[in-house]
């Protein structure tokens, strides 16, 4: 035994406090056959019971894997390494009366720590392995977590993350993520807000932390120092951080009143391409071919062709006779491509680390991908094998890149449309344009855009918002998942097609899939603020909704949400910023990568507010602050 420190309690309800809701138990850091682990057990089996082990599987390694899920999805978040269930120790941790039994985590599996503290002045630290599982916070009624973090530095190294530094992300000593000391890293604003990096102490969250494989971690992401550790030791580093500390965004209130949401019909799907061609092949009106997409969709037969306009490996101007010359010229630049890796040798790829992770990764991510659609199902599939060869190819023309856990989730619906394998990597690499910084090491772009919809969310209903900040569930981070990969786990396949080609058309706004997250969360309100749900609680329910939303009812209110947005004349600039309403400036008028377009669109069709404004309005009302936003557009 390493350390040992009682009095760290585990709550079982986030509301009340008593000794009825609340476990005493143990924490120690103990090395079993020179594995040091953090362990957690209750007083009352101190030391009766094997504790639950948690650790991700190994290549290699036996054990069985969860297969239980929903219509081709594995539980839970399955582009990580699947979780292997050690069956000498059945026993879950969690009791069906929600109380937890004893638990231990290898330090070797330890992702990240979060230490903060509650209104009352006790600390608590929430852990989060590698593998993903939900971990209790534990509470130290009687102080001892800067001890801990001592003790566990003998092991391992703690790095705060450049967010929050009340976080720690946890490496070996000798890991190469990381060339600064311990007290070198810790050197940050300590004024920033916490309101984004609450979300990485969520379970599924957090598993994306390996995702990506950008090699400075920290590159652009550390802040210049302002104050070494110790300075900041001697000052209380559990002060409350103000809500208006977050950098680049203004406090939102209620202060806007909001009109009625406008009622919203769907349309019928695109089904005549021929009619927007010209006798040359062209596409004579893009803008109302991306409209008819984003109202109805695109009936199956045309899916291929269309795809290829949206995700940009068609020019929208471009000929039919143009178009065989790119796919001739593709064609050759994808298997010259594809005969790089393939031309690899075994003695060779030994000594290429990096390509040899790559294509480990892709193999088994490949067996795991939509298994139940027919295209992908049986073991010996070509649609299996296209699904490695395009991803191994990604590699080739991203290298910085190469592959990210997930991006098999991308790719398998467009080789299914396309039944291509060169017209399915292109339209990937056009998608992957959309989405790559989703998957960057720092996770700037989810954090942002996690910020952007607290934003809306704030703005469409602060009771909503107040109750999960209540809950530690105010950073939204069981959204994560939805934004990622756009919400793939969510809908059955079919649904992915339709709402996948509503997406790309890029209207109302580029952020049109942070309002489908609005309106999913409204829909659940009731639910949430009812049930008087936990922080545990609400990622649970929130996980549950897979396969069970509609996504046409998503969508009518996501765009009467965007409407009823849109027609405030008290919204704050940043809410217009995020749906694309704000001009910054005359000048970006002028830019040839501004093109106004007529905004009644909409506006018309519903009669909201009697008229819409026309192009001429819209540009003139448009100054370096903005006071009147234009109205709604489809750019």
């Amino acid at each position: 035994m390493i350390f040992e420190k009682e009095g760290v309690y585990l709550h079982t309800n986030a509301k009340r406090s008593n000794q009825d809701t609340t476990i005493p138990g143990f924490i120690r850091i103990v090395e079993r056959d020179g594995e040091p682990a953090l362990e957690w057990s209750p007083v009352q089996d101190d030391g009766k019971n094997a504790p639950a082990v948690f650790y991700a599987k190994k290549e290699g390694e036996g054990g069985e894997e969860e297969t239980k899920f929903d219509p081709g999805y594995e539980p839970d978040w399955a582009v990580i390494s699947t979780v292997k269930q050690n069956r000498k120790k059945e026993h879950t941790p969690v009791r069906e009366t929600g109380h937890w039994g004893s638990f231990s985590l290898p330090l070797s599996e330890l992702y990240s720590l979060r230490r903060a503290r509650f209104s009352l002045g006790r600390n608590f630290m929430v852990l989060t392995s590698r593998g993903g599982d939900p971990l209790p916070p534990l509470h130290f009624h009687r102080g001892g977590t800067r001890e801990l973090l001592r003790a566990m530095q003998r092991y391992i190294r703690l790095a705060p993350s450049p967010v929050d530094g009340r976080l720690f992300l946890a490496y070996p000593h000798d890991s190469g993520a990381l060339s600064q000391s311990f007290d070198e890293l810790q050197l940050f604003d300590d004024a920033s807000s916490d309101l984004v990096s609450r979300f990485i102490q969520d379970p599924y969250a957090t598993t994306f932390g390996g995702f990506s494989k950008v090699t400075n971690f920290f590159r652009g992401a550390l802040r210049p120092p302002e104050s070494p550790l110790h300075s900041r030791a001697s000052s209380d580093p559990h002060a409350p951080h103000p809500a208006d500390d977050e950098p680049g965004f203004e406090l939102i209130t209620c202060g806007a009143e909001l009109g009625p949401r406008p009622k919203v019909t769907r349309g019928q799907p695109l089904d005549n391409w021929e009619q927007f061609l010209d006798s040359e092949g062209r596409v004579t009106d893009p803008q109302k071919v991306k409209e008819l997409v984003f109202r109805g969709g695109i009936i199956p037969s045309l899916r291929k062709e269309v795809w290829k306009f949206l995700l940009g490996f068609y020019p929208w101007n471009s000929t039919a006779k143009e178009r065989e010359d790119i796919i001739r010229v593709k064609t050759d630049e994808y298997f010259r491509m594809k005969v790089q890796w393939k031309s690899v040798s075994e003695e060779q790829e030994m000594r290429n680390s990096l390509l040899r992770g790559y294509r480990s990764l892709i193999e088994r991510d490949v067996n795991r991908t939509d298994r139940q659609n027919p295209f992908f199902s049986g073991n010996e599939n070509p649609g299996l094998k296209l699904l490695h060869d395009v991803l191994m190819t990604y590699c080739m023309y991203n290298f910085d890149l190469g592959y990210v856990q997930g991006m098999s989730d991308l790719l398998a619906p467009l080789l299914f449309v396309t039944q291509n394998e060169v017209e399915s990597f292109w339209c990937l690499t056009g998608f992957m344009e959309l989405v790559h910084q989703n998957f960057e090491e720092s996770q700037e772009a989810m954090k942002q855009q996690l910020l952007q919809l607290s934003l809306l969310l704030k703005a469409l209903d602060p009771e909503l918002c107040d109750y999960l900040d209540s809950q530690d569930s105010g950073s939204l981070c069981f959204c994560f998942r939805w934004l990622l990969i756009w919400y793939k786990r969510e809908f059955s396949f079919e649904d992915i097609l339709n709402l996948w080609e509503v997406l790309w058309t890029r209207l109302p706004c580029a952020n049109f899939h942070l309002l489908m997250a609005c309106a999913i969360l409204e829909s659940q309100r009731g639910e949430l603020i009812g049930s008087n749900h936990d922080f545990n609680t609400i990622l649970k329910h929130i996980n549950e909704l897979t396969m069970k939303l509609d996504l046409q009812t998503v969508l009518r209110e996501a765009e009467g949400i965007y409407l009823q947005l849109a027609l405030c004349k008290e919204l704050p600039v940043k809410v217009q910023e995020v749906l694309g309403l704000y001009v910054a400036s005359s000048s970006d008028e002028g830019s040839p990568d501004v093109e106004p377009k007529e905004t009644d669109t909409l506006l018309s069709q519903r009669e909201v507010r009697g008229a819409a404004a026309s192009p001429q309005s819209s540009s003139s009302n448009s100054s370096h602050t903005a006071p009147h936003h234009p109205h709604p557009t489809y750019p």
